[in-house]
């Protein structure tokens, strides 16, 4: 670059103005950190010790010797051989109006095509994850992209839409920097991440001024407490008060900016430091210090499934099963229908095939025993109502229970499940299976009363008179409207209700053309179910693509082989027909999510059609009922109307009787997220009795000691997850027999194998026969 303006003789007055004496001094390398290097440099220039100083006067001001002086890195330089060849405003047509020309980016991390980029100021961010960069691999969410360097803030995936320029860029809390883009997935804890370029800034601080040297140093402290699991609610304040400080009291850009990646991820992802504090959890599964195993870590009630996998391997599935039942009312069940967040971060996936948790807690309950948990003794005058007998329910009645209260539940159908006995179809979770666990939960002596729907057959406020705390942990039972012309049809029922309604009464007719409106597992179920009940053709019409759908993978391709027909990427635009459905009008759905990932479908006007149907069941999405008004009870409920939680809780509400979980926190989620939402009610209410009492914490007493194997394989093959039986298509439809036909013993053998024993931390402790574990995690 500089050779070339000595070619075009534009060196001195001709660039700067006239009478400016230029003086260059070149940093190379990709960037620099804005203003504390300019003048580090020129001390080292000088022969002196390298080290920022107060400004002004500026470089451009006296710089080199005193000259004005003109700093910019090789990135910049290299600019100006094509601004001199074109021109000026040629450069400047690019960009917006306040950032122009071009900015080239390391674009690297979690991207399918990393590299150098040099793209136009003002592109989206989207524009470069997906388009140039190709997105994330392997199949994971996007979660946050720093841009700036170490010194750079994280953007949450939901800014896709950012234009990339000075000021939007500066606006989200980052910076242009020195051109780095890192691209993080959804494995990526956003703690841990600050914490890592934090101490990368730290280390570069050159220590003249007090706020770099000892605040950085200092919030890298309280990180690593936090990602340790030391962390405690007050260090989330003070992390917040130390970068605002540093930020407005460093001496140069790099301590001004250092905070940059604290800020901002406690900005966006606020709810990922407050798991690692209120509950020393890492939702990414990242901060190893916090767990032994990723997959126990992963799973919401914590259970301890390598041990449980290593008892399989022993042949001892009674034991196996006990694991089981420390952390799960519900294990059988869930070894059908769990989303088995344990097996996404199982990290046997990184050689070939995540292990079959799931399967394999199926196999341990259909083929060990059960024995019945101990009921801590106790005169605990106390009587806790829980209103609500599904997952959430029932998993807080099991454990207030066990520490020895007296509980009512109380159910507004006709028997206790919730949405796993009304929701799910029998040919996923058969109702002997769930008729068991419910019956075990319940012979610990808790009272049910059924077909009692709180705020009609017994008034919301008698309730809170009656008892000393109640756990609100009513689910998504009723169904939301698609609120399009045709709706009130005969023939047009709701997703949640038709499901329902065919346990209710053992059958329900179905139409022969039935069409099915909706991409999730309650869709899928409807049509499965329809297909089961004689329905002659099946359609499912579904606004995502086939790899956006968020039913659960494993049940659209069973879905498929049954013959149920899925049109991905149209919506609904009216139901056809004249009091009766004769079909669907629907229209090309161009885009689910806009760039900032919100819901936000996008439609092609000039591309429809319209399906025959004689009946339309519309499965998009559940709600909530609560049993009282929001005037009643001082509860306070959020925008979407579910119950609001206490600051600094996981299930209090702003009564100081009501605590709440489930889907009327949350709305629809997982059983497994309803299970834990449970144990934690449980745990608050226990807890908040026994302040109010005065009497010491309740503590865990400790279960019998099962001794699991400590084996760990010095050779690991490359072997891939057994495969589960299962029904054969052309006999699925005929009935409601269950579908999955879970492991032989040989496959369970087999796949218990797989397991690679993260939970092992000492190889040669592990190398002895047995190892004690006296209570949930094994000792090794």
């Amino acid at each position: 670059a500089l050779a070339q303006m000595g070619q075009h003789g534009l060196l001195g007055e001709d660039i700067l103005g006239s009478g400016f004496d230029l003086r260059i001094a070149i940093k190379e390398g990709a960037g620099a950190f804005v203003c504390g290097e300019e003048t580090a440099l020129i001390a080292s220039i000088h022969g002196a010790r390298g080290m920022p100083r107060p400004r002004p006067p500026f470089p451009a001001q006296s710089g080199v010797h005193g000259h004005p002086t003109n700093i910019n890195n090789v990135e910049t330089l290299s600019n100006v051989s094509a601004i001199l060849e074109r021109g000026a405003e040629w450069y400047a047509g690019f960009g917006t109006e306040k950032s122009r020309g071009t900015k080239t980016f390391s674009l690297a991390g979690n991207i399918e095509r990393p590299g150098l980029i040099e793209v136009p100021m003002g592109i989206k961010l989207g524009t470069i994850i997906h388009d140039i960069g190709g997105g994330v691999p392997r199949g994971k969410s996007l979660k946050a992209v720093q841009t700036g360097g170490p010194s750079g803030g994280c953007i949450p995936a939901s800014l896709l839409s950012l234009p990339v320029d000075y000021e939007s860029l500066a606006e989200a809390g980052s910076i242009m920097g020195s051109g780095g883009m890192v691209v993080m997935d959804e494995d990526t804890c956003m703690v841990d991440m600050a914490r890592y370029f934090l101490a990368f800034t730290h280390a570069e601080s050159c220590g003249k001024c007090l706020p770099c040297r000892l605040g950085t140093g200092r919030m890298l402290e309280v990180l690593e407490d936090i990602c340790g699991g030391r962390g405690v609610p007050e260090d989330l304040e003070l992390l917040e008060r130390l970068g605002r400080a540093i930020r407005s009291a460093a001496l140069c850009g790099l301590g001004q900016t250092a905070p940059n990646p604290v800020l901002t991820t406690m900005r966006y992802f606020r709810s990922e430091y407050d798991a690692h504090v209120l509950r020393t959890e890492c939702p990414a599964v990242a901060c190893s210090a916090m767990f032994t195993a990723p997959c126990q870590h992963a799973c919401p009630l914590g259970t301890d499934v390598p041990a449980y996998i290593a008892l399989i391997r022993d042949g001892r599935l009674d034991d196996a099963y006990q694991v089981l039942l420390r952390t799960n009312p519900f294990p059988a069940t869930c070894g059908r229908v769990c989303d088995n967040p344990c097996q996404a971060k199982c990290r046997r996936a990184t050689l070939d095939e995540p292990v079959g948790i799931r399967h394999l807690k199926r196999f341990v309950t259909d083929h060990g025993s059960a024995r019945a948990l101990p009921i801590t003794p106790s005169d605990r005058h106390e009587r806790i109502a829980i209103i609500g007998a599904g997952p959430a329910g029932l998993s807080a009645a099991r454990e207030l229970r066990l520490r020895g209260y007296g509980v009512t539940v109380f159910e507004a159908l006709p028997e206790a499940g919730g949405m796993l006995r009304y929701g799910i179809p029998e040919y996923r979770l058969p109702r002997p299976i769930l008729d068991a666990e419910i019956d075990a939960i319940l012979a610990l002596g808790i009272t049910l009363k059924t077909s009692t729907r709180i705020g009609r057959d017994e008034p919301w406020l008698r309730i809170m008179d009656r008892f000393d705390a109640v756990f609100l942990s009513v689910g998504a039972q009723s169904s939301t409207p698609l609120r399009i012309p045709g709706e009130e049809f005969g023939g047009v029922r709701s997703g949640v209700e038709f499901l329902q309604q065919i346990h209710l009464s053992g059958g329900t007719d179905v139409g022969k053309q039935v069409t099915a409106i909706g991409g999730g597992n309650v869709a899928v179920d409807v049509a499965r179910t329809a297909y089961r009940l004689g329905a002659a053709s099946v359609k499912m019409i579904c606004l995502e693509k086939r790899d956006e759908m968020p039913a659960h993978p494993e049940e659209i391709e069973e879905a498929l082989e049954e013959g149920i027909e899925i049109l991905n990427g149209w919506g609904p635009v009216r139901i056809e027909g004249e009091g009766k459905v004769t079909g669907v009008k629907l229209k090309r759905c161009t885009r689910v999510f806009d760039e900032e990932g919100r819901f936000n479908p996008q439609y092609s006007e000039n591309d429809t059609r319209t399906v025959k149907a004689d009946m339309v069941i519309v499965a998009i999405g559940q709600a909530v009922e609560l049993p009282f008004h929001q005037s009643v009870g001082g509860i306070r409920l959020s925008e979407r109307g579910l119950v609001s939680l206490k600051e600094g809780t996981l299930t209090a509400t702003s009564h100081p009787k009501v605590f709440a979980g489930g889907d009327a926190v949350t709305g629809p989620s997982t059983v497994v997220q309803a299970i834990a939402s449970g144990f934690r009610a449980a745990g608050e209410i226990d807890a908040a009795l026994r302040l109010r009492n005065q009497e010491e914490p309740y503590r865990v007493t400790p279960l019998e000691g099962i001794a699991i194997p400590g084996l760990v394989d010095e050779v690991v093959d490359v072997e891939h997850q057994e495969i589960m039986m299962r029904r054969a298509p052309q006999d699925r439809c005929q009935g409601f027999a269950e579908v999955a036909l879970g492991y032989t013993h040989e496959q369970a053998r087999h796949e218990s194998c797989r397991c690679l024993r993260c939970d092992v931390q000492d190889v040669e402790e592990a190398e002895e026969d047995m190892t004690a574990m006296p209570s949930v995690r094994p000792s090794v």
